[in-house]
């Protein structure tokens, strides 16, 4: 499938979760997404993105593991039903938008935590998510940096797509 329906489905089920489980697992499933978006541009993006994308895979791999993964079937695991990233931009756009919700969702989830656990699962997941989207704004500029040299040289349709 490709990376942006996956975000918008990503997108819809954390704003449709109702129960911390049902948020962590929602949590949880944005980072593995990010993650496996991060190594597709790595191996095959823009050269100028791969080593934000490298750095992007450890980070959404780390908010991964501060979590308790969920169980869920592999068919419900939105990462490994990635097959396609037609545009990097517009990818990363939607990617970023996505960690910034997931930001949101954990700050509440932080402040409502019933047990020390949570929370400090809550924070470390949110500085992660940070990060990750940290990571996803430095490749946008650098993808708008190398149109702009793109457009200055007169290659007027540079591909931005994997």
């Amino acid at each position: 499938m490709e990376a942006v329906r996956l975000i918008l489905t990503s997108r819809r089920a954390l704003a449709g979760g109702a129960e911390t489980a049902e948020i962590m697992t929602e949590v949880w499933q944005a980072q593995a997404l990010a993650q496996a978006i991060g190594s597709r541009l790595a191996v095959s993006g823009p050269p100028e993105l791969r080593g934000e994308a490298l750095g992007l895979t450890e980070l959404a791999g780390r908010g991964c593991g501060v979590l308790d993964p969920p169980e869920l079937d592999t068919a419900d695991l939105r990462a490994a039903q990635l097959t396609e990233l037609d545009d990097a931009r517009e990818t990363l756009i939607c990617l970023g938008g996505l960690l910034g919700e997931v930001g949101i969702a954990l700050v509440g989830m932080a402040s409502g935590a019933a047990d020390e656990t949570t929370y400090w699962q809550c924070m470390e997941a949110i500085d992660a998510a940070d990060e990750s989207r940290d990571r996803v704004l430095e490749m946008l500029r650098k993808l708008a940096a190398r149109e702009e040299v793109l457009r200055e040289s007169g290659s007027e349709n540079s591909p931005t797509g994997v």
